[in-house]
């Protein structure tokens, strides 16, 4: 029933035995780097998928990264915004000079200069004020803008996608468990069964009715159910220990799952595969970000291409210094300077530095396009193994009901045929065997089949709920 990750953010049906190692892995990759809530220590938590599901998108290290990295895009995005803006930038100097007796000037930074004259301190300063503003740089500013937004919503996209593969791992986490909880619910009743068959023929061997033999047999089987019971509790624990380490919750809380009062199949392969194919191509959020990269690539070349063209820019400045010994103001006002103007810049010849750039751009863009149509195709091939794989749980979930049905009944009729000894123990502990393990095999199959029916509803764009 274990769910394995394939290209593209896929998922088909791998054996148990694959189910721990991907597990393992899944957890100790979001442990590595992101603090446990301390908050839940010693806390007692009992919760159903969905709160699982949202408390693992709230605390995912790799979901958390890729917010941090939306929050980066936006700023980049902003910063592009701004390049409409003219700049702004205030300069002021002061300088004070040292005249000796012998008419040389000493600055204050230890230079001396030929001056002439008496001694003393003059002093002097500059101020201005500096802008200029892009009017046309082949559109560069405009298309920054746009790329920069498409960045933006790209990295909504991956967050998106990260919370859906999140989902679909604890789905598989919690449906284990709860395949865990059924199974004990199962041996626990074959336990009490076999207790009060063990304890029937310990009073037939006592008054002589039933041979040692046979009383052995069904102790031997009793020890064996009760062995059976305790790997399933141990399973159990083991998979919720999976469930809480991929949650991140910390090895101090008190976790368990809510168990449904029910669980329910129901027939998804009634929607035609071309439905949810078609559902899949437009809405996946894998599909929209290959779309978004390669618009991303194009506005690249654009980019490129602008440099090409010629930039014309407008500046402005206002200017005024003094120095010491005349009427600060009136200085001020008389040296008070104001300049503007445009300046146009041609690239006449860059060494190849635009068509390399360019050509690289497109490069990248045909990069892009080939990867959304990879994209589009592992996708496509993803649901048809979906619904290959809820075909094929569903043919294996009626073989196994009809099977425990007839082993069910076959297992009730040895049971009262034990009691009054119309059956050998031998072939009654054949039949309670078949029974245990069509019990099993209908368990797994019907959890097996609840997986597949949840992925196939997830590339529909249903929700998972229980």
């Amino acid at each position: 029933m274990a769910v394995g990750l394939q290209a593209g953010y896929g998922y088909e049906v791998m054996p148990f035995s694959v189910k721990y190692l991907i597990f393992f892995i899944a957890a100790f990759s979001s442990l590595r780097s992101l603090p446990q809530d301390s908050t839940l220590i010693n806390k007692t938590l009992r919760w159903n998928l969905q709160q699982c599901i949202e408390y693992a998108k709230k605390n995912n290290v790799q979901i958390n990264t890729l917010r941090l990295s939306q929050k980066t895009a936006q700023q980049e995005y902003l910063l592009a915004r701004a390049g409409r803006l003219p700049n702004l930038s205030a300069v002021a100097s002061q300088n004070f000079v040292h005249q000796d007796r012998r008419g040389n000037a000493t600055l204050i930074n230890g230079n001396t200069i030929a001056t002439g004259g008496g001694s003393g301190i003059t002093s002097s300063g500059q101020y201005s004020l500096n802008s200029s503003v892009t009017l046309y740089n082949g559109n560069y500013v405009n298309n920054n803008i746009v790329q920069k937004n498409l960045y933006v919503e790209s990295a909504n996209l991956d967050i998106i996608r990260q919370e859906n593969d999140i989902t679909l791992q604890i789905t598989q986490a919690y449906l284990s468990v709860l395949q865990d909880k059924e199974n004990i619910v199962t041996y626990t009743s074959v336990v009490n069964t076999s207790r009060a068959q063990v304890k029937l023929e310990q009073q037939r061997f006592d008054v002589g009715s039933a041979a040692k033999k046979d009383l052995i047999q069904l102790q031997a089987q009793n020890a064996t159910d009760q062995y059976n019971l305790t790997n399933a509790i141990n399973t159990e624990k083991g998979d919720l220990l999976t469930l809480q380490q991929l949650l991140l919750l910390p090895s101090g809380a008190d976790f368990d799952i809510v168990r449904p009062d029910t669980v329910l199949v129901n027939n998804v392969t009634s929607v035609p595969l071309k439905n949810t194919e078609d559902t899949a191509l437009k809405y996946r959020p894998e599909i929209k970000n290959g779309q978004l990269g390669v618009d991303i690539a194009q506005y690249g070349v654009r980019l490129a291409r602008a440099g090409y063209k010629p930039t014309l820019t407008a500046g402005g400045a206002i200017s005024s210094q003094y120095t010491s010994g005349s009427p600060y103001f009136a200085q001020q006002n008389n040296n008070f300077y104001q300049q503007i103007g445009l300046t146009l810049s041609i690239p006449i010849f860059t060494r190849r530095s635009v068509k390399t750039q360019v050509e690289e751009a497109r490069i990248n863009a045909d990069q892009a396009q080939l990867n959304f149509n990879n994209t589009r195709i592992t996708l496509s091939q993803e649901v048809e193994r979906a619904y290959l794989n809820v075909q094929n749980a569903q043919s294996q979930y009626d073989a196994a009901n009809v099977q425990l049905k007839f082993n069910q009944e076959n297992y009730r009729i040895a049971t009262e045929q034990l009691k009054i000894g119309a059956v050998n123990t031998v072939d009654f502990l054949v039949e309670k065997t078949a029974y245990v393990q069509a019990e099993q095999t209908f368990i797994q199959a019907k959890y097996n089949l609840l997986l597949t029916q949840k992925i196939y509803d997830f590339y529909r764009g249903v929700p998972i709920t229980l």
